[in-house]
């Protein structure tokens, strides 16, 4: 009978750790993001706890099942070397959870969304992907780590030494129990009794969704969304197809056309596109952010025409170059960019313009592998490059590539020689990438990674102005036409409202140079960057219909709209609505203006055909 409790109090024992292990967990998030917890509230801060235990003991109860086994075979195996083996068991799976732990809350910060298979793509490049970790960070994040997991083996080892030794060998009669009690693991695992398994939807309480997102168990989510791959359904189907197109059309087709005569002073203009890494429009004075850290740009929004409501599609480099170069919405949980298979039948801009007769390049100061980048462009049709091999090391940061001032002067010094014309050159920084180290002053400091981040802008600010500065002197410039444009937003520096809201995705687009008609100062229409190949295709008068997804940005119709995507959620906005919506929780959130019922709607459509043809291309 000894034998028989102790084996149950090792069961017990053990599932109880795990649940002590993600109790501890959860508040490591929350006091790694004290400011973001600090908006909750104790009342708030309490329930993640009690709302995610649903999740902390299905995790736990699918780590119990190989323990709970084995502690059934001490029944006829001599316990010492059962133990043995739970020990070690248990501490490789310690290992492994703490650095993913730390991933975890590390990326948050990025993303906006718990650790999942995002991550996997990465470890192709594994020097790449810590790039984003600064020396201290990996150094802290490292200690951190054996601290964590030797504190919590330490713990185990307690635990089961003050059991382990009370327990000999058993009755056979005892198999049948200790079995039906690994069984019974089914019940935590799944939530219940519930007819479907309890989900990340369970765990949703809050309308703040830091609150829901701390209430995930940051483990269970990375293996549910590896465990469930998509079957070629659209997860996102909530019309039938013609519906989902009509409701699309019905806006849409109002915004295709534009009266563009004046835009333009010459019909073949050579392009230049440069693509700022980060950008968002909070810190550009010109565009109502903060007055200091864009100078330049802010000057130069005077000579040109400034875009003051236009929208990053997604959150990362491998999602804005696809929507920028192929007028193609990101999938709300897959990189169309990392899938050959797919990039190679989207529309490409720079295929166009080589039909038009352009040469084409695109220049860059990291490794073009990143993301699968260097496929995607050459599937664009692209032959010309230049990317972080044309650079020496010590000209590199320790983390991305080429300094920004060192890429742009080769970019100059290439465009200071006789260039075939037309030309459409591409231009992609790097330097405002966290960690943000830059060359020379530190202009806002170094206190906080905000200030890092507005210090990071300056420097690129100065760089792009210098090579501005060398545009306008060559011979060129005349008839050329300049577009500097984010390739995405950023969650820095902290803006008040949800994380999703249009602040992090609202970017600067500034079009420059001697092409354009000058009458024009500022656009205000909402837009997005699946609307540059459309717009600028219709403008060289050539065929844009591919450009499925894309509209004319110089179309001033109050019906304008821009459509962007985050994980599993997306954001609509028309002039004087905005509606958020979030698909694990099933709920908006956040709705302003009176037409925002119409944007759920149009939303959830443009996502759906979006996904549906994401997943029809082979």
């Amino acid at each position: 009978m000894i034998n028989l409790q102790n084996r149950l109090l090792s069961n017990l024992y053990y599932f109880l750790f795990w649940i002590v292990y993600f109790i501890f967990a959860r508040l490591f998030f929350l006091v790694y993001y004290f400011e973001k917890s600090q908006d909750l509230g104790l009342t708030t801060t309490i329930k993640t706890f009690f709302y995610g235990l649903q999740l902390d003991a299905s995790f736990a109860a699918y780590i119990s099942f190989v323990p709970f086994l084995l502690i059934c075979s001490s029944i006829i195996i001599e316990a010492k070397i059962i133990f043995k083996i739970i020990k070690w068991y248990t501490i490789l799976v310690l290992l492994f959870i703490n650095l993913m732990l730390l991933i975890d809350a590390g990326l948050y910060q990025a993303w906006g969304v718990r650790v999942d298979t995002s991550l996997l793509p990465y470890l192709n490049t594994p020097q790449l992907m810590i790039s984003s970790a600064s020396t201290f960070q990996l150094i802290s994040g490292g200690l951190s780590w054996i601290l964590i997991s030797y504190t919590f083996i330490k713990l185990f080892e307690k635990i089961q030494n003050k059991n382990s030794k009370k327990i000999n060998f058993g009755s056979w009669l005892e198999i049948p129990l200790f079995l039906l009690i690994t069984a019974a693991l089914i019940i935590p695992l799944r939530g219940g009794f519930q007819t479907i398994p309890v989900n990340q939807s369970n765990v949703y309480f809050s309308n703040k969704m830091f609150a829901n997102h701390a209430s995930v168990n940051f483990i269970w989510n990375f293996f549910n969304t590896l465990t469930h791959k998509s079957d070629g359904t659209n997860l996102y189907k909530y019309f039938d197809d013609d519906t989902a197109i009509n409701i699309i059309n019905k806006t849409k087709n109002q915004l295709l056309t534009a009266n563009t005569d004046s835009i333009l002073n010459t019909s073949r203009p050579n392009v230049i596109l440069i693509l700022w890494e980060s950008l968002p429009a909070k810190i550009v004075g010109a565009l109502g952010g903060e007055p200091d850290v864009t100078p330049n740009l802010n000057k130069f929004s005077k000579e040109g025409i400034l875009f003051t409501n236009f929208y990053a599609n997604g959150d990362r480099t491998d999602k804005g170059i696809p929507a920028v170069l192929s007028g193609y919405y990101p999938p709300p949980v897959r990189r169309i960019m990392r899938m050959p298979n797919k990039t190679r039948s989207l529309p490409m801009l720079p295929k166009k313009m080589i039909d038009l007769g352009y040469k084409t390049s695109f220049y860059y100061g990291g490794d073009l592998n990143f993301g699968n980048m260097n496929t995607y462009l050459r599937n664009a049709g692209i032959t010309d490059f230049v990317d972080g091999n044309e650079f020496d090391k010590k000209d590199w940061n320790s983390k991305w590539g080429a300094y920004d001032h060192v890429f742009m002067k080769r970019f100059a010094k290439d465009l200071s020689t006789k260039q075939a014309t037309p030309f459409f050159k591409i231009a992609l920084t790097l330097t405002s990438h966290e960690p943000y180290e830059i060359k020379g002053e530190y202009k806002f400091g170094k206190d906080s990674e905000d200030n890092k981040f507005r210090s990071a802008h300056h420097y690129t600010d100065q760089v792009i102005g210098d090579f501005i500065k060398f545009a306008k002197k060559q011979d060129w410039y005349k008839n050329t036409l300049i577009v500097i444009m984010s390739d995405h937003g950023h969650s820095s520096p902290k803006h008040v409202g949800p994380y999703f809201s249009p602040k992090k995705f609202r970017i600067p687009m500034l079009w420059l140079g001697g092409a354009i008609n000058k009458q024009h100062k500022e656009i205000h229409t909402i837009a997005s960057q699946v609307d540059f190949s459309y717009t600028l295709l219709d403008l060289l008068k050539e065929d844009n219909k591919d450009f499925i997804f894309g509209k004319n940005i110089f179309n001033t119709s109050d019906a304008q709209f821009a459509h962007y995507t985050f994980n599993k959620g997306f954001g609509t906005l028309t002039k004087n609505s905005l509606f958020l919506y979030d698909y694990v929780s099933k709920k908006s959130i956040l709705e302003t203006g009176e037409n925002s019922k119409k944007l759920d709607s149009l939303g959830k459509a443009i996502t759906q055909n979006s996904y549906e043809d994401f997943l029809q291309r082979k």
